[in-house]
């Protein structure tokens, strides 16, 4: 079949606006963005936007962000072509990079999260240490989660609690608000989740410290980024890392952004970050 010279030109001029390109492209792209489903989607969406807005102001082009039924799926995302950039915890950050074989670039992080923690919370005045967790019901978030799942089940190992054969029963939550809705719903004697977001719950007073307590908080390590695809131009990925970069807490529509997604400041990061998670995961069985 012959393709008409004026087709060609349709069909060239589609693919331009569909790739990543310079010049006045740049002005067609949507950058397409999601973030791990760690907390409910309405909660991540009132997050995202006032940030949404700021990287259009800065990068001058429009932002969707879309949100993803599950942790995979965020991978699937990344890897497959179909979000440009995400917000990953390390052990997602580390399935995409070996999933996409190398082919994603973490830009940036929180200040925070070069030593993130997880907390174990309870209920039950009899659990005071990991090891008390033997014959008792307990609670991850997503599997895929670094802090609700791979490095609180990482430290129950070091201190020789195996979930899988020590306790009574293991519930997966699907994210860390679930799991303080479990333990302070009596579904579980206890759980494991991200310190940040237990912070903000108790700040919040969406949960009473008086009957939810925390009984063990891990030792630091890295955790989430904001990761693209080495696809994607470099001259556009510096433009994304400076707009992160600049925001600043003395200026008060940063600081609002800032405190919304619970930082003073973002700071660069980079893939060998996270090859402790990468080992954790590795020993702990999880990375398939």
């Amino acid at each position: 079949m012959k393709i008409s010279n004026s087709r060609r030109l349709s069909l060239a001029l589609l693919l331009s606006l569909t790739c990543f390109g310079a010049g006045n492209v740049h002005a067609q792209q949507v950058l397409r963005v999601s973030a791990i489903p760690d907390e409910a989607p309405t909660e991540l969406q009132r997050k995202f936007k006032p940030l949404g807005e700021y990287l259009e102001k800065k990068l001058g082009m429009k932002v969707e962000f879309t949100p993803v039924t599950d942790y995979a799926a965020s991978v699937e995302g990344l890897t497959k072509g179909k979000l440009d950039m995400v917000w990953f915890g390390g052990f997602t950050f580390v399935q995409a990079k070996i999933r996409s074989k190398d082919q994603v670039i973490p830009l940036v992080q929180r200040e925070e999260d070069e030593k993130f923690k997880s907390v174990f919370i309870t209920t039950n005045p009899a659990i005071n240490k990991l090891e008390d967790l033997k014959g008792k019901t307990f609670s991850f978030g997503s599997e895929s989660s670094t802090s609700g799942h791979l490095m609180p089940r990482s430290f129950l190992l070091n201190a020789k609690v195996n979930p899988d054969t020590d306790m009574k029963r293991i519930a997966v939550s699907g994210a860390h608000d679930a799991t303080v809705a479990a333990v302070a719903g009596g579904k579980v004697d206890a759980g494991a989740l991200n310190i940040s977001v237990w912070e903000k719950l108790v700040s919040q007073n969406k949960v009473d410290v008086k009957q939810v307590r925390v009984f063990y908080t891990t030792p630091g390590y890295f955790d989430y980024n904001w990761t693209v695809r080495s696809d994607m131009p470099a001259e556009l990925r510096k433009k994304i890392s400076d707009a992160f970069l600049s925001l600043d807490s003395n200026n008060p529509k940063d600081k609002e952004i800032l405190d919304l997604q619970r930082t003073s400041r973002f700071i660069p990061t980079k893939a060998d970050n996270y090859k402790a998670i990468e080992v954790a995961a590795q020993q702990a069985g999880l990375l398939k």
